[in-house]
């Protein structure tokens, strides 16, 4: 016998092979259940054994997807869930619900797979035979009803032929993937009374119509309402069989789409929640978490980049460096949550004070840093200078009703330095110029305290 394996356990395959291809079985293995239903690799399996636990489709929804097809092979071939563990009740239950066969345990011994297995693949254990393809037959002849059953009975294909009035009814029961359409009720306009019905309560099978229509308009409009095939009269066995089995292979492909379709769908939804994850992670990894600021890692990466900028193409940016000034004296006198409540409004306003395609970081305990993009050294110095006078001139007001009144220093730079580290050292030395300035003050790396200090001078 043929026994399909659709597993990841590549030890389990091999003590399979050592416990059944001495006896003349073949074991065909594949890794993933939608590669195996593209290629239709069950076609000549007998027995086949699936991994229970699967991405993106696993062994239960696997086996429902064939217990549910029309071709009798998948209803009646014996079907065994690979479990790594022990079934539990759950277990036992998803097992039922897919109509399983059975669990083997990746873990199994040569003898346990003997045991377990040997009697279906020496035939002495067998499904029982499933229900038989349904063929629904609506407005043939009783006669010719009953021809179409003899013959496609020996196909394991079972027609019905309930009254027009009933055909609705019968098919919602039914389900069946085959409609055989005559005209002997209501000729051309009652087969298109008909399918409009079905088509109206979702329930219109591939439809084969048993007779001839010569007019080329209501062959049109048989064609627009849903007529796939034809079967000319007087009914031909061969052509009849052909027509259905080609209705089956139809619905089965169309149901291998919407399988894809629904795996596809289901790694969508995974990709959108893992980049939503990433997303957030990332947030997490380059925020400050005290004053949601981008953080340290962030503003060397994105200076790093913006110098890439300027070297390749000479894109303009300043850096802004700020310290709070004093705050060793805020912390001892007010205590470190007020400290960080400062640090939060302080950060709140330089936020505040920028444009969208400026970035604001906090780099250090109180040292925050601007990078402004395409901007002129003058203008990055106005801006600094800004931001200066919205901290000084907005002092904070605690809950325990005392005030607050900071202030910060800044030092400002742009890209003329030849490396990185050459512009970082000069922008913060221009910040410690600030500082032995008498603080509260801009200074502009190599170009001294901007606005002159005549301006600023005791502010």
């Amino acid at each position: 016998m043929n026994l399909l394996v659709i597993t990841r356990h590549d030890d389990l395959v091999e003590r399979l092979k050592m416990a059944f291809e001495g006896a003349g079985h073949r074991i065909t293995h594949a890794r993933d259940p939608l590669e195996a239903l593209a290629q239709d690799a069950w076609g000549q399996a007998q027995v086949l054994l699936v991994d229970a636990g699967g991405d993106p489709m696993d062994g239960y929804r696997l086996c429902r997807l064939l217990r549910g097809e029309a071709r009798i092979l998948f209803r009646n071939l014996p079907i065994f869930l690979i479990l790594d563990h022990a079934p539990v009740e759950s277990d036992l239950r998803s097992l039922k619900e897919a109509e399983a066969d059975g669990v083997i345990l990746a873990g199994n011994t040569i003898q346990q797979l003997l045991n377990h297995l040997g009697p279906v693949l020496a035939g002495n254990v067998s499904r029982e035979e499933g229900q038989r393809v349904p063929v629904l037959a609506i407005g043939l002849h009783p006669d010719l009803a009953m021809r179409a059953r003899d013959m496609l009975h020996h196909y394991a294909m079972e027609v019905h032929s309930p009254p027009a009035r009933n055909a609705v009814e019968a098919q919602r029961v039914l389900k069946a993937p085959v409609l055989l359409l005559g005209l002997s009720s209501g000729g051309v306009e009652g087969a298109l009374a008909m399918l409009s019905q079905l088509r109206e309560k979702n329930l219109l099978p591939y439809t084969i119509l048993v007779g001839m229509v010569k007019d080329e308009a209501a062959q049109r409009k048989l064609l627009l309402a849903g007529i796939s095939d034809w079967v000319p009269l007087p009914l031909s066995g061969p052509r009849l069989l052909h027509a259905s089995k080609r209705a089956i292979e139809w619905m089965h492909a169309r149901r291998i789409q919407t399988e894809y379709e629904s795996a596809i769908h289901d790694l969508r939804e995974r990709r959108s929640m893992l980049e939503i994850e990433a997303a957030a992670l990332r947030n997490e990894v380059l925020t400050d978490p005290l004053t949601e600021l981008l953080n340290r890692r962030a503003f060397d990466q994105n200076l790093d980049h913006a110098v890439r900028q300027w070297e390749r193409h000479r894109r303009a940016f300043v850096l802004v460096l700020g310290d709070v000034d004093h705050f060793k004296l805020i912390n001892d006198r007010f205590g470190h949550p007020v400290g960080d409540e400062v640090l939060r409004q302080m950060a709140e306003r330089i936020r505040s004070a920028l444009r969208k395609s400026d970035l604001a970081f906090r780099i250090g305990g109180e040292e925050f840093a601007v990078l402004l993009t395409e901007t002129s050294l003058k203008a990055g110095s106005e801006v600094a200078n800004k931001l200066r006078r919205r901290i000084d001139e907005d002092p904070i007001l605690l809950s325990t009703g005392q005030t607050i009144f900071p202030t910060m220093s800044f030092g400002v730079g742009g890209p003329g330095a030849a490396t990185l580290p050459e512009l970082m050292s000069q922008v913060d030395k221009a910040l410690y110029q600030a500082k032995g300035l008498g603080r509260n003050r801009v200074v502009v790396a190599n170009e001294g305290e901007y606005p002159p200090r005549a301006v600023t001078a005791g502010s």
